[in-house]
């Protein structure tokens, strides 16, 4: 007597391609998604005493520091921009994309009980920090606004850009690239720990190399021979638009956006892919 073909609710079986990615599956995890993202929130200045003013602290003590050091000492020129205000403006965009990639580089290692003992879509994981951070870029992105709006009032003559219509699709393209950029360090660091301390002093390193305080017009005339690395740096040119997008300063350049747009989908492709094929086998690793 055969047995009835049972109609499964949900089948959890492995991925047949490297490069999936269930939206589908995703949508059914949503409040698992939204769980932790409220746990990236709550958790992570828990039983400090400023508590989420930490989110506003760090950009306006960071641009301070700058201005003083960039600006009054280097004497180095933003134009007709206010020195702390340009400063501010790189320092709030680069912050987003720091957090997404430090805190998604340690994915693996940072969550190895949970992903050992339950299964769901483990690439939510990562994406429950890019999502997570959106909520400390908005409220840093506040500030950046009050201190906008205070110097316009002023009397500095400062205004963006129309092009700022398109500001979202920048943050979706640093999104995308500290997501991917994670992805790839998260699955190298199940193998090799010591990738973990490295990423904190490149994340510091790379930032002077992504024009958060000062633009690129000053490497092509102080140091042009050493120009071209800081063109390969996507981020740099995610600053130098930011600016042209929310200061209307620094040029506009269309082969900076597309270079940046193409090397954030591939980058995030291939972490996708080697996340995907990190997580079939971690768990032995780890």
């Amino acid at each position: 007597m055969k047995t009835p073909k049972e109609d499964w609710l949900y089948e959890i079986k492995p991925k047949d391609t490297l490069f999936s990615l269930n939206f589908k599956e995703i949508w059914r995890y949503r409040d698992l998604l939204l769980m932790f993202v409220k746990r990236d929130v709550v958790t992570l200045y828990k039983q400090t005493i400023l508590g989420p003013l930490w989110y506003l602290i760090q950009p306006l003590f960071t641009s301070v520091v700058f201005t003083l050091i960039f600006n009054n000492v280097a004497g180095i020129q933003t134009g007709s921009i206010p020195p702390f205000l340009f400063n501010l403006a790189g320092v709030t965009v680069w912050n987003y994309f720091k957090e997404c990639l430090v805190a998604t580089s340690d994915t693996f290692k940072k969550n190895e009980a949970i992903f050992g003992k339950v299964y769901f879509p483990r690439v939510i994981m990562p994406m429950s920090i890019v999502v997570s951070n959106l909520l400390k870029f908005g409220i840093q992105l506040t500030i950046f606004i009050a201190f906008y709006l205070y110097f316009v009032f002023i009397g500095n003559e400062v205004r963006p850009n129309v092009a700022l219509v398109f500001f979202p699709v920048l943050v979706l393209i640093m999104g995308m690239l500290g997501l991917g950029l994670g992805m790839i360090i998260s699955s190298m660091v199940t193998k090799y720990r010591d990738l973990t301390f490295l990423v904190q002093f490149g994340v510091q390193l790379l930032m002077y190399f992504s024009l958060v305080a000062y633009p690129m017009s000053l490497i092509e005339q102080k140091i042009p021979d050493l120009a071209w690395m800081v063109e390969l740096n996507p981020m740099a040119h995610v600053i130098e638009i930011s600016r042209f997008m929310l200061l209307n300063e620094n040029n506009f350049s269309l082969s900076g956006i597309i270079y940046t747009t193409v090397i954030s989908i591939v980058v995030f492709f291939v972490g996708l892919v080697i996340f995907n094929k990190t997580e079939k086998s971690f768990i032995d690793t780890i």
